[in-house]
């Protein structure tokens, strides 16, 4: 049994969503960043923080990357080209589509208010509207970013076309949007979703 600690309204919804599609058993702690439990294991105080054997990892990349590996799906076998090109679409999806709205987050919320800049919001708006084309283009005429296999990469962008989402910036009409609403009808998806909404 796993234990997820952090509110599903962080990136931890990436991790409740990878265990849902593993369809392995896990506890959810709805701890909240810096809460004194979380620094009590991870000294940055953030979440989310998956514990496996007692033992913490921290990151939500890392920790479903990790999951994959141990369980041996939604993911290619590292060494093989087909890991470089997944673990390629993985960087593309946290420096690309998350860089920008984790800048815009930090300026609207995060940082304390005299260091936050709101003319930054419409730079890091444009930064996504143009990686966004960049995925059109690199996903193609794919159902996911591999091709037919769900991998890593997919629920991460998945997590971030919805954060895009809330936030107002709205997905252009075409694949980009039919990959996100593909990836939303999963059912484990929509059992995460489920999860989020009623935290």
């Amino acid at each position: 049994m796993y234990t997820v600690i952090g509110a599903p309204t962080t990136r931890t919804f990436r991790v409740v969503a990878m265990l849902e599609e593993l369809g392995e058993p896990y506890t959810l702690d709805p701890k909240r960043p810096h809460d004194p439990a979380v620094v009590a294991l991870n000294p940055s105080g953030k979440v989310p923080i998956l514990l496996d054997g007692g033992v913490p990892i921290f990151d939500s990349v890392a920790i479903c990357q990790y999951l994959a590996d141990k369980h041996g799906t939604f993911t290619f076998k590292a060494g093989t080209i087909e890991r470089a090109q997944q673990d390629s679409f993985t960087q593309f999806s946290v420096d690309d589509i998350e860089g920008p709205l984790w800048v815009a987050a930090k300026h609207s919320f995060v940082l304390p208010e005299e260091y936050r800049v709101k003319e930054v919001k419409r730079a890091c708006a444009f930064e996504f509207g143009r990686a966004v084309a960049t995925l059109s283009k690199r996903l193609a005429s794919k159902p996911y970013v591999m091709g037919e296999n769900f991998t890593v990469p997919d629920l991460l962008l998945g997590h971030c076309l919805g954060w895009a989402r809330s936030i107002k910036w709205e997905l252009p009409e075409g694949n980009v949007r039919d990959y996100f609403d593909r990836i939303c009808a999963r059912p484990a998806q929509k059992k995460a979703i489920a999860i989020r909404a009623a935290a």
